[in-house]
């Protein structure tokens, strides 16, 4: 962002302030996200039940719509899997329905092989400008109370969580969990990989400026402009004068008018949507993982962006800036 360019003045630097000019549907749309009202359609009792299987073993009680439906209330409300028991229960009984509960245990295996749908492709056909950021959201484990009681400082344990966000809609397109130690631009093709549109410009912060992101989104969207903004340390190419790359324009352009000039002109600036994203992925899910294996843990992570979407669709702020 500009602002980050005045690091030695940033408090002296005045805050923008913006405007909510469609508050009466937004506010209705943050009073629906709280709502508990639940209801089944006729397409969701029937599908519900699990398919019988057709080979040895024992049959299945529940479909994945019904492990996919506690697992999203699981993650709204903050629940462990015991009460999202006992909150699906409650909520089938109140309904009156003859359905199965999923028991805790059967959440808990259904989330190593649950396959959670990727967000619908967008209506209007329009070029997705991509904005990619990353996260390291905690695992389960000691938390503050064990430092301050017994001083103990061991570090505490994480995993990297890699986003792709449509800059338009807001939505989540891909989601990735890694280890700590896997580069943030290692993670761009399996990014890329779920992202069905069209991709118009990929847009990330100065760690994506690798060589390896450029081949990856050449491999994949090679019409796809890349607004990265190269490091301190970059020099031109050899074809600079004649034949400048990607990379190439960008040092020029800064060269000529600076920096904060480029990230206004590229549209970079769109970037501090995707900083907002993981903010709300922090403020509404939380900033920890609670599963206790790796593959349960990207279950996790996908089943929060599927409830963040969806929460999304509800209704979104128009804003103005004022000052």
């Amino acid at each position: 962002m500009p602002f980050k360019l005045n690091q030695h003045r940033r408090r002296h630097v005045p805050k923008q302030t913006h405007k909510v000019m469609n508050w009466r549907a937004y506010d209705a749309s943050l009073r629906q996200r709280g709502s508990l009202t639940v209801w089944f359609t006729d397409e969701a009792i029937e599908g519900w039940q699990a398919e019988p299987r057709t080979t040895l073993g024992g049959q299945p009680w529940h479909s994945p719509l019904a492990t996919l439906t506690s697992l999203t209330l699981r993650a709204v409300f903050h629940l462990a899997l015991r009460q999202t028991e006992g909150l699906i229960g409650s909520v089938i009984g109140l309904l009156g329905l003859a359905l199965a509960m999923p028991d805790h245990t059967t959440l808990c295996r259904g989330a190593e092989t649950l396959e959670v749908p990727r967000p619908r492709p967008r209506r209007d056909g329009e070029p997705m400008h991509l904005l990619v950021d990353s996260t390291g959201p905690k695992l389960c484990g000691a938390g503050e109370w064990l430092v301050e009681k017994h001083g103990a400082k061991t570090r505490r344990s994480w995993r990297k969580l890699h986003i792709g966000l449509d800059a338009d809609t807001g939505q989540i397109v891909a989601a990735a969990l890694t280890t700590r130690e896997v580069d943030d631009g290692a993670e761009v093709g399996p990014l890329l990989d779920q992202v069905a549109a069209t991709v118009a410009s990929f847009t990330a912060a100065v760690a994506y400026d690798q060589d390896g992101v450029a081949a990856a989104i050449a491999e994949r969207r090679p019409e796809a402009a890349i607004i990265v903004p190269p490091r301190s340390s970059a020099v031109p190419s050899e074809t600079a004068a004649t034949a400048p790359t990607q990379r190439d324009r960008p040092l020029q352009f800064i060269a000529e008018h600076g920096r904060a000039a480029w990230q206004k002109a590229s549209g970079y600036t769109r970037r501090a949507r995707a900083e907002a994203a993981i903010s709300r992925f922090k403020q509404v899910i939380g900033d920890g993982l609670r599963s206790r294996t790796d593959r349960r843990r990207a279950t996790e992570v996908d089943v929060a962006v599927h409830a963040l979407n969806r929460m999304l669709e509800f209704g979104r702020p128009i804003s103005v800036r004022t000052a």
